[in-house]
């Protein structure tokens, strides 16, 4: 594996060395750009709990908080590396008891059903195992017309995914039928999409 290869596998589960600048970078740059852009679109309810799934650098769960002043929200990763971090960029949220970080999987969410208003996924559904079965769990941890939110840097359509997709083993850039196509096999309705076309950047709104 290259240096190249070895320091963006990291996006996949940040471990060590170049997992920790990794998840630093996640909090600022064109992810910062990408993430407000979606939760402009996204209508963030105002209270209840919601949950960050592949929550990285923890700064989106920042930015969760600062827009909805009432609701807790929980940031879940299965990278060790980036649960410190989000816990780091966290603390005073956590101390406050409006901020919780889990490390867990999508496959298996330790929660119970009914739980979150939304559910929110920034640069992350690339990387999930049995993509249908991954939104089956997010869908059975969200209320009824709870909302789950999805933020890609890539749609799939820039020409650029092959090249990550080589790169980055594990890596699938989705397009944006393929996305509807999956929530709507995993039971999710009213679903929407909005694309920043000039940046090639994919927003995708499902209700449970």
């Amino acid at each position: 594996m290259g240096l190249l290869s070895k320091i963006f596998s990291n996006t996949r589960k940040p471990e060590g060395f170049w997992g920790h600048l990794m998840v630093a970078g996640m909090n600022g740059g064109t992810h910062a750009a990408m993430a407000s852009w979606g939760l402009d679109l996204a209508n963030v309810p105002a209270d209840g709990e919601i949950i960050d799934i592949g929550c990285g650098g923890g700064a989106n769960l920042t930015r969760l908080m600062d827009r909805s002043l009432r609701a807790k929200v929980t940031g879940v990763d299965h990278s060790p590396v980036s649960v410190e971090k989000s816990r780091k960029v966290n603390a005073d949220f956590i101390l406050k008891s409006r901020c919780e970080v889990l490390e867990a999987s999508v496959a298996s969410l330790p929660f119970k059903d009914d739980t979150f208003v939304m559910a929110t996924a920034f640069e992350t559904v690339y990387f999930w195992p049995d993509i249908v079965r991954s939104f089956e769990e997010v869908r059975r941890v969200l209320v009824s017309g709870g909302k789950f939110l999805i933020v890609n840097e890539d749609d799939g359509l820039s020409g650029n995914n092959e090249k990550w997709e080589k790169m980055i083993e594990g890596m699938h850039t989705y397009t944006p039928d393929e996305l509807e196509a999956h929530l709507t096999t995993a039971g999710f309705r009213d679903i929407t999409i909005n694309r920043e076309e000039s940046r090639n950047w994919l927003c995708v709104m499902a209700i449970k």
